[in-house]
């Protein structure tokens, strides 16, 4: 019996430090995962003005009847955000972007644009309570920045230089544009190799 009990007390043991290993192993793991999946930032494309260049100037006329301006030196940055009526992503960050524009009323302007047909772009300004931002519709804008998916946005600093930019996703990513300006780099991709 005594013996019995020595060999079931050996095993235990060993399935105790076979167990431990296993911990230290997966916990090593984790380390080397989460190394590889970083934050992930606003996806930079590499078209249209570069980060820390002059942005092009634009006068626009909002679907209210406002003058918009864009790229001008100003005493409020600029979150242009291109958006489009049927982009189903681009509504999913909508109330992000009463919350930004909430947080960050002291120093920044959100603009939202588009193009194409005004009345879908009206119903859709109506329909989603878009009557606190300037919503501009205009083809030469979205070519200027080069944007080719949606939805997409560009930082402008107070004097009309672009800080940050990209396609975006989630809040994280939108959030992004913020740091990467807070920190002087061009994206968080670009901090991170850096780092």
């Amino acid at each position: 019996m005594t013996t019995t009990v020595a060999i079931a007390l050996g095993a235990l043991w060993l399935l105790v430090i076979a167990l431990t290993i296993a911990v230290f192993a997966l916990a090593r793991q984790i380390g080397v995962l989460y190394e590889r999946v970083a934050p992930m930032g606003a996806l930079m494309l590499d078209d249209g003005p570069k980060v820390g260049e002059q942005s092009p100037v634009f006068n626009l006329t909002g679907l209210q009847g406002e003058s918009v301006e864009i790229g001008q030196p100003d005493s409020h940055g600029r979150l242009v955000f291109f958006l489009s009526p049927t982009c189903p992503v681009c509504k999913k960050l909508l109330p992000v972007l009463r919350s930004i524009a909430d947080t960050e009323a002291a120093w920044l302007k959100v603009i939202l644009a588009s193009d194409g047909d005004e009345a879908r772009q009206r119903k859709f300004y109506a329909q989603f309570d878009l009557g606190r931002f300037p919503y501009v519709l205009s083809t030469e804008l979205g070519m200027s920045f080069k944007v080719g998916k949606l939805p997409y946005a560009v930082l402008l600093d107070e004097s009309g230089t672009v800080r940050a930019k990209g396609l975006i996703n989630s809040r994280e990513q939108l959030e992004s544009l913020f740091t990467a300006k807070e920190l002087g780099v061009e994206s968080i991709q670009q901090y991170l190799q850096k780092a």
